[in-house]
């Protein structure tokens, strides 16, 4: 299992600008956070998602990899971090 917080540098206004994901051993989302400028929040995971945001249907490439794309910084963050803001912005799911 790993763990990202990857900020997406952009303009568009109905884009994310902050992409959280649970990622497993099979390079597959297992849950995800989608964080708007607008103060809007997307979630997805195998049991339920917002209606706009879905868990992906392609292996997440490795964080080398997204960020030697301009568009995207990411990192590595813990398990504890990301359940800490699973529970943050989805407190009923906990």
């Amino acid at each position: 299992m790993r763990y990202i917080d990857v900020e997406w540098i952009h303009d568009l206004e109905d884009e994310p600008f902050r992409l959280v994901s649970e990622i497993g051993d099979d390079d597959f989302e297992l849950r995800k956070l989608e964080f708007f400028r607008n103060g809007n929040l997307g979630f997805a995971s195998s049991e339920s998602h917002t209606e706009n945001t879905m868990l992906g249907i392609v292996e997440v490439p490795p964080l080398e990899e997204i960020n030697s794309d301009n568009e995207f910084q990411g990192n590595n963050i813990s398990k504890q971090e990301f359940e800490l803001l699973w529970q943050k912005y989805l407190p009923a799911s906990s």
